[in-house]
């Protein structure tokens, strides 16, 4: 799937991804390939890619939405910064 993180300044990041681990308002969770369509608020926090089944990465989050549409991930930020 594909996954782009935007806040209002820039483009965070963009890519290929397997998944992605989200801190919602009600709890943490995880968005795998072809994923049903959804729409969640999100908590400040960690957001975890998961770039293939071994390997990942993180970026701290400010609050925000992410929207799960057509194996298409976009995570809309206040702020992010990549770790």
């Amino acid at each position: 799937m594909t996954i782009e993180i935007l806040t209002p300044e820039k483009k965070i990041f963009s890519d290929e991804v397997y998944g992605v681990q989200l801190p919602g308002i009600s709890g943490s969770f995880e968005v795998l390939d072809k994923h049903a369509p959804l729409v969640s608020a999100l908590k400040a926090g960690k957001l975890k890619i998961l770039k293939d089944k071994t390997s990942t990465s993180f970026i701290t989050i400010q609050s925000g939405f992410v929207e799960v549409l057509n194996n298409k991930t976009t995570v809309l930020v206040e702020g992010a910064t990549e770790e």
